[in-house]
């Protein structure tokens, strides 16, 4: 994949490959909309608000002027048209402030336009000009990406490209996102990914318009991030002995087996990250997992168990930790959760919130709180002191309690917190955000307290599930094909129309028990994230499976250029596609 998403870095997804029939293009005047999908050679993805196709083309010419400011709202959007425009195409690309003989022009508006919002932008492709007008920078850097669409395929090589007639058909584009939060989540904890590869997932990101990555930091199998002050997090929690087998099916290793497989991210590399992200308009929000999944925490730090003896758990590589057969919640063989009772895990919590507020600008930091076993709670003298002291009638309550604690942290280091929906169990905290996994009951009943949720059920948006019946990669499990991917609407039914103003977006998840490496990431995602691109941006009204499915065609020629390892299951896309272009 290193190979592959260099391309990805160097280059930015294109538009279709552009048919040689140029004149059946400058003979129509189309307008586009999903009521009545027309045979197109035009395959933007996400689906654009509007988009008027007129007569003519547009010919790039060798020396490409783009007229911008050199404001640094603008700076991000030029750089990346001018890298990835002038390498395959040969082209000179330069910018000025003043230009007379442009071939690009960029439009920050000097009175903001109410319908584009602040990601919303408008894109004109005349013969002599292409103008991308904006309310931020964000806009035009979404803008580009559309454009960037409307060319050949070959856009996307890290070569000159020779033989290629570099047109775009003359568009009048206006267009804006359904949803503010559009997001993937990306674990790093079961399997370390590198620095480099969580900016090529970054990469991949940006030419389908997401703006929110979901960096799920911390595990049973692996502790990810440098914390100053608490060496052994990294030390011993980010390293664990590498076995051959299926995840959670490993024999536990020996005591004189290396423990040499996992890594971390130093503070710098976080930063170089976060640096790397906004340069293209993605928010990084970090996971801390709470108090369950901490087993990598426990093991560097055994004082935060409730349960002796945890040091043994300093030799981890992936051993069956909890017992799923008797549902929900599962029952813990070893005990992977963080001590409600024990003073000593609060002060943790802030010394490593401390430090993640300090280096994550973005607003939320995401504490977990999912299947957190009780288990071991039950029989532990210390809990049962807490909930005489604190009058909780159930086990449960624990968690709500520890889950009260650790927000009023998170807003001491001012930032908002967020978890799964189980933070709802115990009682649901003032003015935290719930992101709704187990289906959509917790977004739902969230949104009806006037609480904020993120949508992202296992029902629809878990990218580690099949994506075939007949899949021929091992899975954690369960079956989501593309199409179903496509189906979904964030925003329930449930909810009347003044509590949809508490869904502020959806994501979709990669969970990386079974993704060991980057090529099996590429499969897990491509093409399912550009479905869901759609869902997340396009109005619910302009989505339409037969429409998308040409469009998307036109994406996998992208996909072949770049060696991409996507998963071709049995929707039959191809076979589709060519039965709606004949």
């Amino acid at each position: 994949m290193k190979k592959i998403f260099q391309l990805l870095c160097l280059l930015c997804v294109a538009g279709q490959a552009y048919s040689q029939e140029q004149n059946q293009i400058a003979s129509t005047t189309d307008v586009e909309t999903a009521a009545a999908p027309v045979t197109r050679q035009i395959a933007i993805i996400p689906e654009p608000v509007s988009l008027v196709r007129n007569t003519g083309v547009f010919v790039l010419p060798k020396k490409v002027i783009i007229q911008a400011d050199k404001s640094t709202s603008v700076k991000p959007a030029l750089d990346y048209l001018q890298l990835h425009l002038s390498i395959p195409t040969g082209s000179f690309v330069t910018a000025h402030t003043d230009a007379t003989a442009e071939t690009i022009r960029f439009v920050l508006n000097p009175q903001a336009n109410p319908a584009l919002g602040k990601e919303g932008y408008q894109l004109s492709v005349t013969p002599k000009l292409i103008t991308i007008k904006a309310n931020t920078g964000a806009g035009l850097f979404y803008g580009v990406q559309s454009l960037l669409q409307l060319f050949p395929k070959e856009i996307a090589s890290k070569e000159l490209v020779e033989g290629v007639k570099w047109t775009l058909p003359c568009v009048e584009i206006t267009d804006y996102p359904k949803l503010a939060w559009r997001g993937l989540m990306f674990d790093v904890a079961r399997h370390f990914f590198t620095k480099n590869e969580v900016k090529q997932y970054i990469d991949a990101m940006v030419k389908y318009k997401y703006n929110l990555l979901h960096l799920h930091l911390t595990d049973d199998e692996g502790w990810r991030l440098e914390i100053k002050g608490l060496p052994k997090l990294t030390e011993v929690g980010a390293w664990r002995v590498k076995k051959e087998g299926n995840f959670g099916d490993f024999t536990p290793p020996t005591p004189n087996e290396p423990k040499d497989y996992g890594g971390f991210y130093t503070q710098d590399d976080i930063k170089e990250i976060i640096q790397y992200a906004k340069d293209r308009y993605v928010d990084i929000m970090p996971e801390i997992d709470v108090p369950g999944h901490s087993l990598a925490a426990i093991a560097s730090y055994p004082e935060l168990s409730c349960t002796p003896g945890a040091e043994k758990y300093q030799v981890r590589s992936g051993e069956k930790i909890m017992d799923w057969s008797r549902g929900a919640p599962p029952i813990a063989l070893v005990d992977n959760t963080l001590c409600p009772a024990n003073e000593k895990v609060y002060a943790f919590l802030d010394t490593v919130l401390t430090q993640v507020a300090a280096l994550f600008p973005f607003e939320y930091i995401h504490l977990g709180g999912d299947e957190a076993p009780i288990n071991f709670w039950q029989k532990n003298d210390a809990i049962k002191a807490l909930m005489q002291r604190e009058g909780m009638k159930k086990i449960e309550e624990v968690q709500g309690y520890f889950e009260r604690r650790v927000k009023t942290i998170v807003e001491s280091k001012g930032k908002k917190f967020i978890g799964w929906d189980e933070i709802l169990e115990g009682g649901l905290a003032p003015n935290a955000t719930v992101m709704s996994w187990r289906g959509e009951k917790g977004g739902i009943e969230a949104a009806k307290q006037k609480h904020n949720v993120i949508m992202t059920p296992t029902t629809y948006v878990y990218l580690d599930y099949s994506q075939t019946k007949k899949e021929d990669s091992v899975t954690i499990g369960g079956y989501i094909p593309l199409k179903k991917v496509y189906n979904y609407e964030p925003i329930p039914a449930e909810l009347n129309a003044d509590e949809h103003k508490y869904v502020l977006g959806a994501q979709a998840n990669l969970w990386t028990e079974y993704v060991k490496n980057d090529r099996k990431l590429e499969y897990m995602i491509f093409p399912r994230m550009t479905a869901l691109s759609e869902v997340l941006w396009s109005k619910k009204e302009l989505k339409n499976w037969d429409d998308f499915q040409p469009r998307l065609k036109t994406q996998l020629k992208r996909f072949d250029l770049w060696n991409i390892n996507y998963s071709k299951a049995d929707w039959k896309v191809e076979e589709e596609a060519a039965k709606t272009t004949n």
